[in-house]
């Protein structure tokens, strides 16, 4: 690629160097994709909101000449994220209205959602934070988090604490070792997990340190956010390859995405492919109503006859959880495929995958 072909190697596999590096102009990004009219709109428009940032990692997959480019189509801004349309909402999931304290959002009895930063290498058009994240530092104050920590101390039924943002990985060492020593500390607090994009995005952040690091608060689980095949590449299965290596469970969370992955062919192909780098597949996730997004989203049927199309037809351990955030607060709500035809007392009636009939007698 014109742009970086003089890069030393050391400095391609640092990740800071990574983040200097990021593309966030038009011109930039000029150099790199032969930008279509719909883009340079989009592109002008975003500036001052959620821009462009695309890490020189990304900036590789992206095909140059294919505006269709599931990379491109998720990364780099379009005029129709600027078009308004019903039912959309800039908080679609109710998490300002859930959150006691700031920082944290607690919907579920017995979890808590920990928001980290509201920083990430590369801004997914599709994001459903996307009044939250942007140009922000990545470096928190050490007291920033005090209330949220004293919150989850004070309520004994919290076991389990998600930490995402933006992007937790995006934090320093130092930076995110303090909240996870902190909530290590809290004796009610069973389980850690971490929402990431990194792996996709900027895998050289996954470094020796920085694993050795995570391994000292282990179990944590890794919620990784994967939407195409086309984002699995010898870069990304090293970086998954670490974490895996150093017990670190990882399963996958998915949008579903029109013109990207909507088709059950390439679902089951990027589920087939985060099996062999160990990442199992855990959610795909109707496109929330956030405002800008109307044309990433696709009819709920999509997503169930994906699921259709995997259950019977592939591995049980290839086959994720559709689900749908209830608009306003509601929470993940599970959506599949009708297998239960029909229920009497002691007596139903079922649909296997091949659409054949069989009763079952209690």
């Amino acid at each position: 690629m014109e742009l970086f072909k003089d890069v030393n190697p050391l400095d391609w596999e640092d990740w800071h160097w990574q983040m200097r590096n990021r593309i966030r102009t038009k011109e930039a990004l000029a150099k790199v994709i032969n930008l279509t009219k719909e883009e340079e709109l989009g592109i002008k428009k975003s500036s001052g909101k959620l821009g462009l940032a695309i890490t020189p990692h990304l900036a590789t997959l992206m095909d140059p000449n294919d505006p269709n480019c599931p990379i491109r189509r998720q990364f780099v801004s379009l005029g129709l994220e600027f078009q308004n349309s019903p039912h959309e909402m800039s908080d679609p999931c109710a998490e300002d209205r859930d959150s006691p304290v700031p920082g944290l959002v607690h919907r579920y009895p017995d979890r808590v959602l920990f928001l980290a930063t509201e920083s990430c290498a590369a801004y997914c058009r599709h994001c459903t934070r996307r009044r939250l994240v942007g140009d922000k530092s990545a470096v928190a104050a050490p007291s920033k988090f005090d209330q949220a920590f004293e919150y989850i101390k004070a309520n004994r039924k919290i076991r389990d604490v998600l930490i995402s943002g933006g992007d937790p990985f995006m934090l320093e060492d130092e930076n995110l070792e303090e909240i996870l020593k902190n909530l290590r500390a809290i004796s009610h607090v069973e389980l850690l997990r971490i929402g990431t994009r990194i792996p996709v995005s900027l895998p050289q952040r996954i470094t020796e340190d920085f694993v050795r690091m995570l391994k000292k608060y282990s179990p944590i689980w890794l919620s990784i956010h994967f939407n195409h095949p086309k984002e699995i590449n010898k870069r990304t299965k090293l970086a998954c390859d670490m974490l895996a290596d150093n017990g670190f469970p990882m399963g996958s969370q998915t949008v579903l995405l029109k013109g990207i992955n909507d088709k059950p062919y390439i679902m089951k192909r990027l589920m087939h492919e985060l099996l062999e780098i160990r990442v199992r597949p855990y959610y795909i996730y109707q496109c929330d109503p956030v405002k800008g997004t109307a044309h990433f989203r696709t009819p709920v049927a999509t997503g169930i006859n994906i699921i259709e199309k995997l259950r019977g037809h592939t591995s049980g351990y290839a086959v994720p959880t559709f689900v749908i955030d209830g608009p306003g607060g509601g929470g993940k709500i599970p959506v599949s495929p009708n297998y239960m035809l029909s229920q009497a007392k002691g007596k139903y009636v079922l649909r296997n995958y091949r659409g054949k009939i069989y009763t079952y007698i209690e």
